[in-house]
């Protein structure tokens, strides 16, 4: 499906079929994993004029960042949010993130050079806070949005940074049971890794990217898995890595909860499906949004329980560590 649309969001509320499309093509960006990276360049050329102009856009008030770790259901309550009539959604716009700070691409979407797993406050710059209201601002202007929700997981590593650009900005933490966003991670990785000139590009980005830097920078400097990180950092199997990947962002999530909870927001993936009306009425009492009729029929009709998935065996290193982080947030 381009741009996440399908009949429902097309007989739901035809209007917001444009802004979704105007979104995925000229302010997202296309990662290496996807077909239809020829666009980038024409995405960077608009992105880039934007930011360096000193037009007046639409002031972006009160964003809204969806956090977690990928394949935790961050897509769906996107795609759901987007429906609401107030709400412009970008799917991961690291383009634009690319744009404000040039070592934020863990994955090789863009770039070869350092990056930067955690961005701080003291790494936000003038010219980086003039770029990003630019671009977002320009970005609500287009589709004629007054929100902004912006899905892009990795920036729970990096909300310092965020809030020093955009201050007022709220943050939903969105959890989903370990076994079954680690299977997922799996299989994705799986289906859709690619060879592209010699080179591999997957879940773990391109060569492995990600991975080296999710240890380097997360792993070895976290109390509860650096003694143990010269063991992590030469595992090969997905759902290995994708717990260790788990276990870095929940704990994060967690410490985000604690350090922030007037502007962060815990939502469970198996209560979102399960009961979306009570989940999304408490969401977007916490993000400012007015009661939409059309959006929560939309997201009774889209959201539905998903069966959980069967243990799998977890690499010993991580097992208890893994197990605690379940029973902290509620899961069996």
């Amino acid at each position: 499906m381009i741009a996440q649309i399908n009949p429902l969001y097309i007989k739901t509320r035809p209007t917001k079929v444009l802004t979704r499309l105007m979104s995925y093509a000229f302010f997202e960006g296309r990662p290496v994993t996807t077909k239809g990276r020829w666009i980038n360049p024409l995405v960077f050329s608009i992105l880039k004029k934007v930011a360096a102009n000193n037009s007046k856009y639409k002031p972006v008030k009160k964003p809204i960042f969806i956090l977690g770790t990928g394949r935790s259901g961050t897509t769906i309550l996107g795609i759901v949010l987007s429906m609401h009539r107030e709400v412009g959604y970008l799917n991961e716009p690291k383009a634009i993130w690319h744009l404000i700070h040039p070592h934020e691409d863990v994955i090789g979407n863009y770039s070869q050079s350092h990056a930067k797993y955690r961005l701080t406050a003291e790494d936000a710059t003038d010219e980086m806070r003039h770029r990003a209201t630019q671009m977002f601002g320009a970005y609500l202007s287009t589709t004629r949005s007054k929100r902004l929700v912006d899905k892009y997981p990795e920036l729970i590593f990096r909300v310092d940074f965020v809030r020093a650009i955009f201050p007022d900005a709220r943050f939903v933490f969105l959890v989903r049971n370990g076994w079954d966003t680690c299977q997922s991670i799996a299989t994705w990785s799986k289906r859709l890794g690619v060879h592209r000139n010699g080179e591999k590009h997957d879940w773990w980005g391109v060569e492995d990217r990600k991975w080296r830097l999710l240890v380097e920078q997360l792993v070895k400097t976290d109390p509860a898995l650096s003694e143990v990180a010269d063991k992590i950092e030469h595992f090969e199997r997905h759902l290995d890595r994708a717990a260790v990947e788990w276990i870095v962002t929940m704990r994060a999530g967690i410490r985000l909860m604690e350090t922030s909870p007037d502007c962060t927001h815990l939502v469970r993936f198996e209560d979102l499906t399960a009961k979306p009306d009570e989940v999304l009425a408490a969401l977007c009492d916490f993000c400012e949004l007015p009661t939409d009729a059309t959006f929560q029929a939309y997201a009774r009709q889209t959201l539905h329980p998903v069966p959980a998935r069967k243990p799998f065996d977890i690499h010993p290193e991580i097992a208890l560590i893994f197990y605690e982080i379940m029973e902290e947030l509620g899961y069996n």
